[in-house]
């Protein structure tokens, strides 16, 4: 079985309160955890692992805090780890992030299969799989929920709001999975102390042969140029019940276009 790629990234804590910095780029300064939905991308990778051989590589693209991100995936059992950390690439869009995915997936040898998660929990694009898949000119197959391998070919059932679909791809490709394909496992305490001695591979742009120029906020085809706080959060309505409560909630509802 080929060796699998998995794109993962450190989000910002989810029960933290977001900070911008001064050109309205999100504060990552903190660090935060794995993205839940990359676990559920390595879960997958680790179970063709085990089912069929070969190695699983997880690669990271961000400062110097996503190194915890990237030590968790290894705890879970991933057998490498890349880490592309450069100031320039601070501010980058979705497209410049995947351009820079998909230049350090060409380091890795004997990939034929990249796994991410269908959108990441801070940005929710949802577009840099499918980006990267361009970059490569590999098939692109998105929003799976269930992902079988045999003799190098690649069946998934992808779920949208239209239905299911089937679709079937020879490998190499790039496949984006959602919170249906599974289940992640609970890094056990001897791949923890494991992780901890697993090489982390760090890149630059220039290891990459990157041009710095091309990618980061000053090159990027969006920006931010103001921001407003969120207003606070009202005090809602109380209904005290002395036998009216039901048809005051359902005028309540009603008012408010609810029901």
């Amino acid at each position: 079985m080929p060796n699998i790629v998995v794109l993962i990234k450190q989000v910002p804590d989810y029960e933290s309160e977001k900070k911008l910095n001064s050109d309205f780029t999100l504060d990552r300064s903190e660090g935060g955890p794995l993205d839940e939905i990359n676990e559920r991308a390595v879960e997958e990778a680790l179970q063709i692992k085990e089912a069929q051989g070969g190695e699983v590589t997880v690669l990271a693209v961000g400062p110097d805090k996503a190194n915890d991100a990237v030590r968790k995936a290894l705890s879970m059992g991933a057998d490498k780890a890349i880490h592309v950390s450069d100031p320039a690439i601070a501010g980058s869009d979705a497209v410049q992030t995947a351009y820079i995915l998909a230049t350090a997936i060409g380091t890795v040898e004997g990939a034929e299969l990249v796994i991410a998660g269908n959108t990441s929990g801070d940005g929710a694009i949802g577009a840099v799989p499918a980006i990267v898949a361009d970059y490569l000119g590999l098939p692109a197959l998105t929003h799976v929920r269930k992902l079988e391998i045999s003799g190098g070919t690649i069946t998934a059932e992808r779920e949208t709001e239209e239905g299911v679909f089937t679709l079937e791809s020879a490998a190499p490709a790039v496949v984006s999975v959602g919170e249906a394909i599974n289940t992640p496992r609970f890094p056990s305490f001897k791949n923890i102390m494991a992780a901890k001695k697993k090489e982390i591979q760090k890149l630059t742009l220039a290891d990459l042969g990157i041009d710095a120029s091309v990618v980061g906020g000053a090159a990027s085809a969006s920006a931010v140029t103001s921001a407003t706080p969120k207003p606070p959060r009202e005090a809602g309505q109380r209904v005290t019940d002395e036998g009216e409560g039901g048809n005051q909630i359902a005028q309540y509802l009603v008012s408010n276009k609810i029901i």
